[in-house]
């Protein structure tokens, strides 16, 4: 989405993914008479009209509305506190099976809890379908731990993952230490895993689980940690030297480098182990900054552990940024190793993802070394973990496969979906009821209701629902429930074409791939051309109006970006938006991935993220300091890789669109520096 500021960026860091799961505002359609009384009880949500809401219900009810249970839902939401089990489970015997049923379930749950009713946690606790509820499962570990169940590792587990503070996951947590089941140890890991997350306050409350919550040092090292280190006496007490590395990560969330000064000359004033933290810390820092520093600090802390230690509680996202400052080291010799030891320790589920399955194998492969057997070993089992993601239609699944030799084919066509299957799609309640709400402009409702309906749906019924959505022109649905087949998959509801003249020509017009320009409006809204992201972004190419507004004026194009509709339609949308990103293109040497990140968070994060070593280009998307970013640039090419496949006949190929390594810019070529 070009022409967004920095302000932007940082307070809306999900736009991207909010547009691909259906949570940005549509410009809806009309409705009609009977389902007026559907939004006046949306709208009397917004105003807490808790009588208009109650009318609202009784007329959707009268009327059998499709959408009653959604009214129904809403309803019992405004009357939370003062429910009774009775309307509740009356509610459930209406809606049986449905996302409306299992998500007040979800509301049910913490409201049980804030009354610290635990006969009824435990009752409703296991017909809770979703589970995704943090607090919510740490209310129901307090009701097991107060039964006298030994539940010490889940809550350890739920404890460290959130957050942000919540009543459920802190009564929890008092009662364990309270009880002896959580050690000091656990409750400093907490603290700082709290102040990676950027959380003092949560930090604060967690130390005073060991009563020390008016401890005026505990204040000043969260709060002004140069003046306590400053101040600090260097005391060996274990309370202190934890003080320490919070004050020393406190300090390192803003300025690395007085933090990594101060701790080369105090190192000896912390333990090995916190030591080692406070490095690593220190490199994840240096890392999102892309620092060349970053591998250094990490290679400090890994000395101060044994080779057997595994990172002894560090986060995953300490260890990402670990294995991510290893990609940029320029000696190989140095590079592969640090990687393996970031990977190696992280938690199992991290280890799992194609990313870093992948990175291992190259690392295991750059380091075999020739002519002995534990090299040989080394070489096959580099190629067993290609071969486990090998494929033609994800980045790192195209790059194993051109990595292990194999020249990827798209995946046959399946059998047509019957007329039984799209009766039993048509026919299934979820499903109705969520196209229904997207008929109204109820998105974010529509989609929760869809993606809870296809849970437990094998191949056929998923094919059969995408190609449902795509019959309704509703090509985000289509394609994020195309999205989730697993041996069946259809091309032409999970990579579809819809403007596909509108496209070409545009494309032409600017001198585009036409597949590039699929790839990045896939990523981008899904084909959805009537999304408006709360930014004000619009149409097909998510274009903001001020930059509508330069780009219309280039181009030549009579355009009035006040005017939402203009720049909202599908061919205008296209012609300025392939206009732009043909600028952004060849300001970046015609690098796709700098395009597409161009296109992300503007020109001028990748002319910055560009600096440093020259590394290949799927080790320098894999650095970009920003999740949305990092993301988008990896789906829009290897979205591209797809598409070009279908159009030109051909495997899909990465590697090639990748490009060459990425560097500097040369100091001869000019900047564009009007691009907004």
């Amino acid at each position: 989405m070009p022409g967004r500021s920095l302000l932007r960026l940082v307070t809306r860091p999900l736009l991207l993914g909010l547009c691909v799961l259906g949570l940005l505002e549509p410009l809806a359609a009309q409705p009609t008479n009977g389902d007026n009384t559907v939004l006046e009880a949306r709208e009397a949500v917004r105003k807490r009209d808790r009588s208009r809401l109650a009318a609202a219900r009784a007329a959707v009810q009268a009327a059998q509305h499709p959408l009653t249970p959604w009214v129904e839902y809403w309803d019992l939401s405004a009357r939370l506190p003062e429910l009774k089990a009775d309307e509740v489970e009356a509610f459930y015997a209406r809606w049986p099976g449905s996302y409306v049923e299992d998500r007040f379930r979800n509301d049910w749950l913490l409201e049980l809890g804030r009354r610290r009713d635990w006969p009824g946690i435990a009752r409703e606790y296991p017909r809770f379908r979703m589970n995704d509820d943090r607090e919510v499962s740490c209310w129901w570990l307090l009701t097991e731990h107060l039964a006298g169940r030994d539940v010490r590792d889940a809550a350890r587990d739920a404890w460290f993952a959130q957050r942000d503070m919540d009543e459920g996951c802190n009564m929890l947590a008092t009662a364990m230490v309270d009880g002896k089941r959580f050690s000091t140890d656990d409750v400093w890991r907490k603290a700082r895993l709290a102040i990676e997350n950027n959380r003092p306050a949560v930090a604060k409350a967690v130390i005073g689980l060991l009563a020390r919550g008016g401890d005026k040092a505990t204040a000043e090292a969260l709060d002004n940690p140069a003046q306590f280190l400053r101040r600090d006496t260097g005391s060996a007490t274990h309370y202190r030297q934890e003080l320490r590395l919070l004050a020393l990560m406190r300090l390192g969330s803003s300025d690395v480098e007085q933090a990594a000064s101060l701790l080369e000359h105090r190192n000896r004033e912390l333990t090995p182990t916190l030591a080692a933290w406070a490095w690593a810390y220190l490199g994840r820092q240096a890392a999102f900054k892309l620092s060349p520093d970053a591998a250094t600090h990490y290679r400090r802390a890994w000395s101060l552990l044994p080779a057997t230690d595994a990172a002894s509680g560090w986060s995953d996202e300490t260890l990402l940024w670990g294995a991510r400052s290893a990609l940029r080291v320029t000696s190989a010799r140095d590079r592969w190793p640090l990687l393996l030891r970031q990977v190696g320790a992280m938690s199992p589920a991290l280890q799992s993802e194609p990313t870093w399955v992948y990175w291992k194998a190259r690392a295991l492969m750059a380091t075999a070394r020739e002519g002995t057997a534990t090299g040989e070993a080394q070489r096959a089992e580099a190629r067993r973990l290609l071969e486990s993601i090998a494929g033609p239609l994800h980045f790192y699944a195209q790059l194993a496969a051109e990595d292990l030799g194999h020249v990827p084919s798209l995946p046959p066509v399946p059998a047509a979906v019957t007329a039984a299957e799209r009766e039993t799609a048509r026919t299934t309640p979820g499903l109705a009821r969520a196209l229904k709400l997207v008929d109204l402009g109820l998105r974010d409702e529509a989609r929760r209701e869809w993606n809870f309906t296809l849970r437990g749906m094998g191949d056929r019924e998923l094919l059969a629902a995408a190609r449902a959505a795509c019959d309704a022109s509703d090509w985000q649905l289509c394609i994020n429930t195309s999205d989730r087949t697993r041996t069946e998959i259809d091309l032409a509801t999970r990579y579809p074409m819809p403007y596909a003249n509108e496209i070409h020509a545009a494309a032409g017009a600017a001198s585009l791939e036409p597949a590039f320009v699929f790839g990045l409006i896939r990523q981008e809204t899904r084909f959805m051309a009537q999304l408006r992201s709360s930014a004000g972004a619009t149409g097909l190419m998510q274009l903001m109006p001020a930059t509508a507004r330069w780009v219309a004026k280039k181009v030549g194009l009579d355009v009035n970006p006040a005017r939402a509709e203009q720049i909202n339609d599908p061919a205008t949308n296209l012609k300025l938006g392939t206009s732009y990103l043909k600028m952004v293109l060849d300001d970046l040497s015609g690098s796709q991935a700098l395009a597409a990140a161009a296109y992300n968070a503007g020109p001028g994060r990748p002319r910055r993220w560009r600096e440093g070593p020259v590394l290949e280009a799927a080790a320098w998307a894999e650095n970009i300091p920003f999740n949305e970013t990092r993301d988008y640039v990896k789906k829009v090419l290897s979205n591209t890789s797809v598409y070009a496949a279908m159009l030109n006949k051909q495997p899909p190929v990465l590697k090639a669109r990748l490009g060459a390594p990425i560097g500097p810019r040369d100091a001869t070529t000019p900047v564009n520096g009007e691009l907004p």
